[in-house]
């Protein structure tokens, strides 16, 4: 269990996983490109120990959970854990919820700035890639908000953009937590929404975060279920928000309901720069804390990112779970890391074109984020793509196996594929490769014989070659 982003870098350190980077190196551009090809190598998390214009204290810690090994070692297995079983670690823990605990201080208030002493400057915000609109403070982070309504404390990750020394624009997405609360309540009464920026909290809580959880479903909940231990929560100096006591960085802003920012463009998640600078929220910063000699925690955005592991391993545990209560015949679900959480491989007991349209509805009710699903049987590995795509080559109809459902009000604006225009309005579509055996087939006469080791031979051979393998002068 980590406490705190400190305690995770050290784990890291350990493990050989973190690269600590004395030489100094330029907040525009060079911090980005350094981490973003770390990233693409499936490099180490990065710590930059010296940043051009800031003094020695102000450092940046990058890419914190961009690779499975990083994951692995967050749920405290081995770094070489396989795919298979860090999802079932999380499968196991996200059930187990434990309450947060609030506590009267801790070291996020080390150093405390209000009013005019606030200069959001002060920090390493780093101009990630070229073309971006600005300095992003707000990567890896977590966003603190609040429905009055329902009572109810969202904890979500969303991108944060230095507006001025004082203000943030960012980009939530209409249909994103964070942006149906602040329209369907805070804009429509004209009132600025009370938010919280944490910046460098302990892994976990980041983690629950970026999860694709329901709507009015406890994140700070969900965090101690993962650490199996609460999560000690302390109340911010301006507002009645609870944030992570252990925290790098804290910033008390509130949302404004009558005013824009402009914001963006900037290279996001799916591996694309997305949009132009245009209209953002905008937040005024009343006040920040932080810990001493603060750490600025970044995700380095892009293909291979921090949300092609956590949100892809979030995403599908939610997908499954989602196809669970409306009765689907789900097995598995994997969101591949390379598919920039935009595509899902679904094993099902039994498909059918009925099974597929079924998993399409459900799966594009609400918000569609998933463009491409890939459903098989429950002979094909979803962790193994080179089955999928076996799977998909010899199993999908090129005219009857292929469903689309079309879309519009809940599409997700940040896939690139889309038009302008689409985006606008949150149009899209999704497509289900149905690359599982016609249900009317007959499993006796009409479904082939796969040709494999272990389908197409006796079970009296299969064990008789395992048992001699090594004498065949095999090594393993």
């Amino acid at each position: 269990m980590f406490n705190d982003t400190r305690d995770f870098m050290a784990a890291l350190r350990s493990s050989g996983d973190l690269l600590e980077i004395e030489k100094e190196v330029n907040w525009d551009l060079e911090l980005g490109a350094v981490s973003r090809l770390a990233c693409e190598k499936d490099g180490p998390a990065l710590w930059f120990k010296r940043i051009t214009d800031y003094p020695e204290e102000m450092t940046a810690f990058a890419n914190p959970m961009a690779t499975w090994r990083r994951v692995a070692l967050t749920f405290g297995l081995s770094p070489d854990a396989s795919l298979k079983e860090i999802y079932a670690e999380y499968e196991k823990r996200e059930g187990k919820l434990v309450a947060p605990l609030a506590v009267r201080t801790g070291p996020s208030k080390d150093v405390i700035k209000v009013g005019d002493k606030v200069d959001l400057y002060d920090f390493p915000a780093p101009m990630l890639h070229d073309g971006d609109g600005g300095r992003y403070l707000g990567t890896w982070d977590m966003v603190v908000s609040y429905d009055p309504d329902t009572k109810w404390v969202n904890w979500g990750m969303y991108r944060f953009m230095i507006y001025d020394a004082r203000h943030l624009s960012g980009f939530p997405r209409p249909t994103s937590h964070l942006g149906k609360v602040f329209q369907d309540y805070y804009v429509v009464q004209n009132k600025p929404m009370p938010m919280a920026l944490v910046i460098g909290a302990d892994p976990m809580s980041h983690f629950a975060a970026s999860a694709t959880y329901h709507l009015g479903g406890e994140e700070a909940a969900l965090a101690g279920g993962l650490r199996g231990a609460p999560v000690e929560l302390v109340r911010c100096e301006t507002n009645d928000l609870l944030v992570p006591a252990h925290a790098e960085i804290v910033i008390e802003c509130e949302v404004l309901p009558d005013a824009v920012g402009l914001e963006g463009p900037y290279g996001e998640y799916p591996g694309y720069r997305t949009g132009e600078m245009g209209n953002g929220i905008l937040c005024r910063v009343i006040a920040v804390t932080h810990r001493k000699n603060p750490i600025l925690t970044v995700d380095a955005t892009g293909y291979r990112d921090d949300s092609s592991t956590i949100t892809a391993l979030t995403g599908a545990v939610a997908v499954k779970r989602r196809l669970e209560r409306h009765g689907i015949p789900v097995i598995d679900v994997n969101m591949p890391r390379e598919g920039a959480v935009h595509m899902a491989v679904i094993a099902v007991k039994y498909g059918g074109k009925q099974v597929a349209r079924e998993i399409l509805e459900t799966l594009t009710s609400r918000r569609a984020l998933i463009s491409k699903i890939f459903l098989v049987e429950s002979d094909v590995d979803v962790y193994d793509m080179g089955k999928v795509i076996h799977a998909f080559s010899t199993k999908c109809h090129p005219a009857h196996g292929i469903h689309v459902v079309h879309y519009e009000g809940r599409a997700n604006t940040l896939t690139p594929c889309y038009s302008q225009g689409e985006r606008a309005i949150q149009k899209g579509a999704s497509v289900l490769y149905d690359c599982t055996w016609p249900g009317e087939w007959s499993r006796e006469w009409e479904v082939p014989v796969k040709a494999t080791f272990e389908t197409i031979f006796p079970q009296s051979v299969q064990q008789k070659v395992l048992a001699e393998w090594k004498s065949y002068g095999f090594k393993d």
